[in-house]
């Protein structure tokens, strides 16, 4: 399937460098069984759900993954990918020539990094001595915002790239449809009649991994953790006997369950590439923010509602001033796309 089915033009001040107040962004309602798309305010979202529905979050947290350290006086920047016990740590590296095998890195509050080894992928592997407490972590860490937030971080993206319902420690990057919730937002679903169960899907780097290739059949997704506590095993078998929807937050819950419908495993790791030709079996509804042209994440939107429907709302949104990306504003997919939608076809050139 050719990577340029999934492009669009986006103009670089639709791409949100701050969120709206949380709970107040715009929400695109897309029905793929009508064709119709609705705009609303995220504060309707609630009633966008039906009794016996069960909403589906990830409950991963962001740890402050970028570290900014020096080598003999000269900068480099450690972006933890993934913490493998006693103080050992993979990691990316930049510039890449400051990070050799050997090597000392030095960050503040007198913390240190050794360099054990490259990996074939590029990546580093890095010990801290001592190793780093969550607590030290937070002392020295970064948040690691997404490469399309032209400005550093600062205090506030500590609250904003977080959900409020976060708790598993390990993601470095937010599921960022999760963020336009509110704690009153959540106890209105739940008058509602919606259940409420989480997954962790351990966010990566590789979630902004550019599709480098023409076809994406040749794409390879990064490996990313899961989990599925039993009890969410469980609501998901509830919500089927009552009739009700699995209704995912974001690509990642979506993700999640679909590796583990295929799977049948609750604690494993996934590459899976959701694409047009997909056949979803775990989630019938789908909350989700506003992703890059001929990105991964588009291409899961658009099996899930199809191609042609999905870049129709995304230039409707446009229109209507919608903010797009991490910190922008969402869109909710009622249901999946027709069964008997026609295969997608190249853009006239």
């Amino acid at each position: 399937m050719l990577v340029d089915l999934f492009d669009y033009a986006l103009p670089v001040d639709a791409i949100a460098q701050e969120p709206r107040p949380r709970g107040t962004s715009k929400l695109l309602v897309v029905d793929p069984a009508s064709g119709a798309i609705e705009d609303r305010t995220f504060a309707d979202f609630p009633s966008q759900l039906r009794p016996g529905d069960l909403l589906v979050r990830n409950d991963a947290r962001v740890i402050p993954a970028r570290l900014l350290g020096r080598r003999e006086g000269r900068a480099v920047e450690i972006f933890l990918l993934a913490d493998e016990g006693s103080g050992a740590w993979t990691a990316l590296a930049r510039p890449g020539r400051r990070a050799k095998p050997g090597d000392a890195i030095d960050f503040p509050e007198g913390e240190r990094a050794r360099v054990l080894e490259v990996l074939p992928d590029g990546k580093r592997r890095v010990r801290f001595d001592p190793p780093l407490t969550p607590e030290r972590l937070a002392a020295i860490g970064h948040v690691p915002l997404p490469p399309y937030i032209r400005r550093p971080d600062d205090p506030r993206d500590r609250d904003w790239y977080q959900t409020v319902y976060a708790r598993s420690d390990g993601a470095v990057a937010a599921p960022t449809a999760g963020l336009h919730f509110t704690a009153a937002i959540l106890e209105e679903i739940a008058v509602r009649g919606v259940e409420v169960a989480d997954v962790t899907l351990l966010v990566g780097s590789g979630t902004f991994k550019p599709v480098t290739v023409p076809d994406a059949d040749a794409h390879v997704m990064d490996r990313e953790r899961v989990r599925i506590p039993k009890e969410t095993v469980d609501a998901i078998a509830r919500a089927r006997a009552r009739g009700g929807r699995i209704v995912a937050v974001g690509t990642t819950v979506t993700r999640a369950l679909e590796a583990w419908a295929l799977a049948g495993e609750t604690d494993f790791t996934t590459d899976l590439f959701i694409r047009p030709g997909f056949e979803f079996r775990a989630v019938d509804a789908l909350l989700t923010n506003f992703h890059l042209p001929r990105s991964t994440l588009l291409m899961l939107v658009s099996a899930f509602a199809g191609r042609e429907l999905v870049l129709a709302a995304y230039a409707e949104a446009l229109r209507q001033g919608y903010r797009f990306y991490s910190y922008g504003d969402a869109m909710f997919v009622t249901g999946r796309r027709p069964a008997t939608e026609p295969p997608a076809e190249p853009p006239a050139r």
